[in-house]
């Protein structure tokens, strides 16, 4: 069975061109770009057509349509004295990650649209004002959901801090909305769009349900919960992963990856059409990728497995039916990319492993250097790996590994890339980059 990934999923009645790539992961969700002539080297110094520096602070990917790219960021104050004591005895006091947190006192939660043609910032719009937010993990920020366009709109998505819908041609804000779960550690998972819905997944530690909103009004659709958890301990039952939308033998399915559990939703009602218990798997990050007959799935924080589930699947799929399962250099954070009969990921820690997309085989791992949070990208004939620490690796797609080129920028590449007519669209924690002519 083939599955045709529908790309007027992602969008409202428009028509996706080269020159778009509306949200997380491009124009189908998969990390796959049609743009041509793209560089594969360059440095501060080398192919880069401008760099804009970006207020605030937010690790959401840009998005663009219409000659603008689009960033969420956070504008982070810093607590008082006395704040900053009472957030660490009130919120922290006995939190084994406290070390690991980033706290503030409030922050202001922006639109940003850079012209993509000059750099030069053509809209700052203030999206929400927030005081006393939880704190957030270092490897996370208050604006990593991605936002996604539509039609004329754009949605940004900050979790339970709140949701808005802005008219692109105008800045307006159109409406505002608020789905409220604790998050524990920050927010992460981004929206999708089908038909007038958007489908936003709710996995906190105190209640886990997928919500869809009208596009048009930001009102609820519909709400639906996730299946039970196991276990009592909040922090196991969270995650952050982002919908994938697909055809799957004539009808749409939204498949979401969450703790313990992988379920497909009818995106018109909600209605479950199939389930998996994955394990014990949580914190789920990576988006799911379909190709070849299966749906393969990463099952997040404990011990990561890559998942191959046949695309047929209906109702409570059993774990003898998986195809099959890798346990080794699993990532916890970047998405897997399919490319052919092959399957690439890179581990968190910089372990890169090319799989057989149909038997599980390993065909080899590579070391690269640094970590990774961002997902990677397949691009006029390469494959593009960020590092949190500046360096993106090309490589060929193959059974045997090639490296191109090692490039490196200043500051963290936390963000995932974004590739449109010739050039690539890096975010650092500090600038957005065109790399290219």
């Amino acid at each position: 069975m083939t599955t045709v990934i529908w790309t007027s999923l992602c969008l409202l009645a428009a028509t996706i061109s080269g020159g778009e790539w509306p949200q997380f992961r491009g124009p189908q969700g998969d990390g796959h770009s049609p743009a041509t002539q793209l560089p594969t080297t360059w440095s501060e110094t080398e192919n880069v057509a401008w760099k804009t520096a970006v207020p605030g602070r937010g690790w959401s990917s840009p998005v663009l349509a219409d000659g603008l790219i689009w960033l969420t960021s956070a504008v982070e104050h810093k607590p008082t004295a006395a704040e900053l004591e009472a957030i660490k005895k009130d919120r922290l006091g006995g939190n084994p990650m406290a070390d690991q947190m980033t706290i503030v006192g409030s922050i202001t939660l922006r639109a940003i649209a850079v012209d993509a043609a000059t750099g030069k910032i053509k809209h700052d719009i203030k999206l929400l004002d927030v005081k006393d937010p939880q704190p957030v993990h270092s490897l996370n920020s208050y604006a990593s959901p991605s936002p996604v366009l539509a039609d004329g709109r754009l949605v940004c998505h900050f979790g339970a801090y709140g949701t808005a819908c802005v008219d692109t041609a105008t800045g307006e804000i159109l409406w505002k909305t608020k789905l409220e779960i604790d998050h524990s550690v920050g927010p992460g998972s981004s929206p999708v769009v089908f038909e007038d819905l958007l489908i936003i997944p709710c996995d906190g530690t105190d209640k886990q349900f997928v919500a869809a909103l009208n596009l048009v009004t930001g009102k609820v659709a519909w709400e639906t919960p996730r299946p039970p958890m196991a276990g009592d301990k909040g922090d196991l039952h969270k995650a952050f992963s982002t919908p994938y939308l697909a055809m799957i033998a004539g009808e749409p399915q939204a498949i979401i990856v969450g703790a313990q559990w992988v379920v497909s939703y009818e995106p018109r009602t909600g209605k479950e059409i199939w389930r998996l218990n994955h394990g014990v798997g949580f914190s789920n990050v990576p988006r799911p990728v379909i190709g070849n007959g299966f749906i393969y799935i990463c099952t997040g924080f404990m011990r990561p497995e890559l998942l191959a589930i046949p695309e047929n699947v209906q109702g409570e799929v059993k774990t003898d039916q998986v195809a099959w399962k890798f346990n080794r250099q699993v990532p916890a954070q970047p998405s897997p990319i399919l490319a052919g009969r092959e399957i690439y990921f890179v581990s968190d820690q910089g372990v890169a492993t090319c799989l057989d997309a149909m038997t599980g085989e390993s065909l080899w791992t590579q070391r690269m250097a640094g970590n990774y949070s961002a997902s990677p990208l397949a691009a006029d004939g390469n494959l593009y790996f960020c590092s949190r620490e500046g360096v993106t690796t090309v490589i060929k797609p193959g059974r045997d590994y090639t490296e191109v080129a090692s490039n490196q920028l200043e500051g963290q590449l936390m963000a995932s890339p974004a590739a449109t007519d010739g050039r690539l669209y890096l975010r650092t924690d500090t600038h957005l980059y065109a790399i290219g002519k």
